[in-house]
């Protein structure tokens, strides 16, 4: 991140009304009319191009690996996903968060509308946007719901760049951010969302995913 200004494309975007990323959408297709969905090197090009530092390019990777073996699992269970769509929401879900450290605002919103900019894809935006808390509830045998609700669950999963079990992400947020009552309460609120997809992914999947280390690129 270069002098306060920051990078000269993301301060033009703060100052921008969002665009809105309406509703839940349907993550096994996108219509011939949305661009292509990018690929590990468009959102490679985009990590540069938001300046997106090493350790949150690391940490990234690392909720990417996870979205990607338990999406891989649904998938051989049937569900309806696209991988294309997981994998960048995955790899590009904490895009703003460096410039929103140093200016404020939140970094799902932001990082929604430079994505809804860069590709023209609602559906990689809509990852974005709501990979810090899932809105509707968690209705994981939804195949709409299911792509975001792995996100959301991976997020909590790794803490910095290592993939640990969600107590101990948990008590690092705690440790970090749990400053004031209302940070406390949005930590616990996030925690047992993060619980309650876990528990819901178990059943889903029919492994116990709280268990798993992702170690390897599959589940046992």
């Amino acid at each position: 991140m270069s002098g306060k200004n920051g990078p000269s494309d993301p301060p033009k975007a703060k100052q921008a009304r969002f665009p809105v990323v309406p509703g839940v959408f349907d993550l096994s297709a996108d219509p011939p009319s949305m661009q292509e969905v990018p690929d590990l090197d468009a959102c490679t090009a985009l990590w540069d191009k938001y300046c997106m530092p090493a350790h949150i390019r690391d940490h990234s990777s690392q909720v990417a690996l996870i979205v990607a073996t338990l999406g891989a699992k649904a998938a051989d269970l049937g569900a309806r996903i696209s991988r294309p769509v997981l994998l960048a929401g995955a790899l590009l879900h904490d895009i703003a968060k460096a410039y929103t450290i140093e200016y404020g605002g939140s970094h799902a919103q932001f990082g929604a509308a430079w994505i809804l900019r860069e590709t023209k894809n609602y559906r990689v935006a809509q990852m974005v946007y709501h990979h810090v808390h899932w809105p509707w509830g968690v209705d994981i045998f939804n195949d709409v719901a299911l792509g975001p609700l792995l996100l959301v669950y991976a997020d909590k999963r790794v803490k910095h760049d290592q993939i640990v079990g969600i107590e101990e992400r948990f008590e690092d947020l705690f440790r970090r951010y749990g400053h004031t009552e209302t940070a406390r309460l949005l930590i616990a609120e996030s925690k047992e969302q993060g619980l309650q997809i876990e528990r819901a992914l178990s059943e889903r999947l029919g492994v116990t995913v709280s268990e798993y280390s992702f170690d390897c690129r599959r589940l046992v």
